[in-house]
């Protein structure tokens, strides 16, 4: 069984799908597609900066999602594979969700650009800058992450936003409190605790206001049947009904990303084949997490050919 996998936050870079946009039209009827529901050249940010403006949450939502989906479009369209015909179903990190969900026809390009603009917009709102912080923690399984933020919380917000692999978990909350957790990673036998450059305190209780905003937003989108059953992030279970999934979209604002689980779902499922289109970032995590897979990731037009192939 194979799973396509779309990455989240952080696998933005300028340059992004400029090479993919040479040499492709479907690429590039992908780029401006999203550009044209947006309203806004992002496409040229992607292209040509500046980082600041890319690593907007608002910028850098859809431009991760439209640089996956011109992948997925290339493949499509020019090496004629088919994801319904070679998948047996979708996952995707934060984000990601919204572009596996994309890719298997729930939403359409545009609506799913307009709502991951929305959600950069409504998350960076939610928490005055400054107020929030993230950390990740390496070397931390869920056990020991989880007494850590519950000691370093002392009554601000300290939840776990991302369970991503057995040695990586992310932190999220107050400052105040991530900043203690980084402090006292030691003490809980944990490597280390970095800081995280994010502008706001993601799948956390704090995001409540952005979650509402979601609720509202996807109530308005038009969602159509999925061709392939996705992975949730905050149930790590597998979705096949729109409407479930899109009540899960809304609790995956404030809820855990639990791609760890989710691997471990999908694996136990039968999947030992892992294709990350649009991004680098989920196939280490899924070779610490499960092993004898087989991992391959599509950012390239080279590697979109070569994997046109082997599929």
């Amino acid at each position: 069984m194979r799973a396509f996998v779309f990455p989240g936050q952080g696998s933005q870079k300028v340059g992004m799908g400029a090479d993919l946009a040479e040499a492709s039209a479907a690429a590039r009827e992908v780029f401006e597609e999203v550009d044209e529901a947006l309203s806004q050249n992002l496409s040229r940010i992607m292209r040509e900066g500046p980082e600041d403006a890319l690593t907007l949450t608002e910028n850098a939502q859809p431009a991760i999602m439209a640089n996956a989906m011109a992948v997925l479009r290339i493949l499509e369209k020019e090496c004629g594979v088919s994801l319904a015909d070679k998948g047996d179903c979708v996952a995707g990190h934060s984000l990601g969700e919204y572009t596996a969900l994309c890719a298997v026809g729930a939403f359409s390009l545009a609506d799913t650009a307009r709502l991951l603009k929305l959600r950069g917009q409504a998350m960076q709102a939610a928490v005055p800058v400054g107020e929030g912080a993230m950390a990740a923690l390496l070397g931390a399984d869920i056990e020991k992450a989880t007494a850590l933020a519950e000691a370093a919380a002392q009554g601000q917000v300290c939840q776990i936003a991302n369970d991503n692999d057995p040695g990586q978990v992310v932190l999220s909350g107050h400052r105040e409190a991530i900043e203690r957790a980084v402090a006292m990673v030691k003490d809980h036998g944990i490597k280390r605790g970095v800081l995280l450059p994010v502008s706001a305190p993601f799948h956390c209780e704090l995001m409540q206001p952005a979650a509402d905003a979601m609720a509202e937003a996807l109530e308005k989108t038009p969602l159509q049947p999925l061709h392939l059953p996705v992975y949730a992030n905050v149930t790590a279970s597998i979705v096949s009904e729109p409407m479930v999934e899109r009540d899960l979209l809304v609790e995956q604002v404030c809820g855990r990303v639990r791609w760890r689980e989710s691997v471990i779902a999908m694996h136990a499922a039968g999947v030992e084949d892992f294709v990350e289109l649009g991004g680098k970032v989920l196939g280490p995590m899924i070779g610490r997490t499960v092993k004898d897979v087989q991992i391959t990731s599509a950012v390239t037009m080279d590697q979109i050919e070569a994997l046109a192939k082997a599929l």
